[in-house]
Parts: structure tokens; C-alpha cells; sequence
């Protein structure tokens, strides 16, 4: 029985010393991993544009306003800039499809109308133009309100006239 006291003690000796290493090994890599972590953030934070992106991320999407409470902040953050770039309105109707409404009309994605389908159109050129109008300004079935754009309605309008022509 002594011999295996021995041998136990000597396993648990061994067993304790490596332990101790790995629980050391361990605290240095912890102390090392949070330094490295540190001075990336710190480089990071260094960053006009990273923390600038940062800022538009974390900026809230919405504000709201509160009746008989100053609301003139809300006011002057919903005013356009200056130097903001003005939105690409095309001028023609054929300018305007080519630039958005092709992307569906020119292949049929979506089960919109393929331009010189006449059987498709047809039936939506009968109902008249007003109706087409009223479609493409507020959307219909997979189509979204404007064909997904912001154009003012002349502009919608003038692409209507224009796939129109092409399909009568």
C-alpha cells in the first residue's frame, strides 16, 4: 500500500506543477490578447471615418416631435443641405425607362409586361391612361409605388406615355 501513496503523490505533485503552468500560460495569453484588443481599439477610435460610421449607426432613424414642447431641432434637421446632390430626374419618358422601369418591362420579371407583348398590354392600355397612372404612382401586385423611385408624378407620367407608345 505504500507504493501507491507514493505513486499518488506523485501524480498529484506533477498533475499540480502543470497545472499551475497552464493556468499561468493562460493569464499571459488573457493579458496579452486584451492589450493587443486595446491598442486595435485605440487605432480604431483614431479613425475620422470609422468613427463616423459608427455615428451613423448607432444615430437614431427617427425623432419625434412633442405637442407644446420646442421642436425647432426637428425642424432644422429635416431641412435639405446645401451641397446635397440633387436626385437624377430624367427629362423623357424614354430616359426613365431605360434607367428603371427596363430593369422589369424589358424582360417580364415579376409578371410585369413585357415591352411589345401587345396581348399583355392590351388590356391595361384599354382601361386608359388615367388607370396606368393611378398604377405606376401607387404601385400594383409586385410593381412598388414609382417603379421604386422618387420621381415627382410628371415624371412617372412621361415613362407611362412611353411604354405606351411602344406597345401600341
Amino acid at each position: 500500500m505504500a507504493n501507491t501513496e507514493v505513486s499518488d503523490t506523485h501524480f498529484f505533485n506533477s498533475f499540480s506543477v502543470v497545472l499551475g503552468i497552464l493556468i499561468v500560460f493562460a493569464v499571459i495569453l488573457f493579458a496579452a490578447a486584451r492589450a493587443i484588443g486595446q491598442k486595435q481599439l485605440a487605432d480604431q477610435m483614431a479613425d475620422p471615418l470609422h468613427v463616423a460610421a459608427v455615428q451613423r449607426n448607432i444615430a437614431p432613424f427617427a425623432n419625434v416631435a412633442i405637442a407644446g414642447k420646442d421642436n425647432s431641432a426637428l425642424m432644422a434637421m429635416a431641412e435639405p443641405k446645401a451641397d446635397a446632390p440633387v436626385a437624377d430626374v430624367p427629362k423623357t419618358g424614354e430616359a426613365a425607362y431605360k434607367q428603371v422601369c427596363s430593369g422589369c418591362h424589358a424582360l417580364g420579371i415579376n409578371g410585369a409586361p413585357k415591352i411589345g407583348d401587345h396581348a399583355a398590354w392590351g388590356p391595361r392600355i384599354a382601361q386608359g391612361k388615367e388607370t396606368l397612372y393611378t398604377h405606376a404612382i401607387g404601385g400594383k401586385g409586385n410593381m412598388p409605388a414609382r417603379g421604386g423611385t422618387t420621381w415627382p408624378d410628371p415624371t412617372i407620367r412621361l415613362a407611362v406615355d412611353y411604354m405606351v407608345s411602344l406597345n401600341k
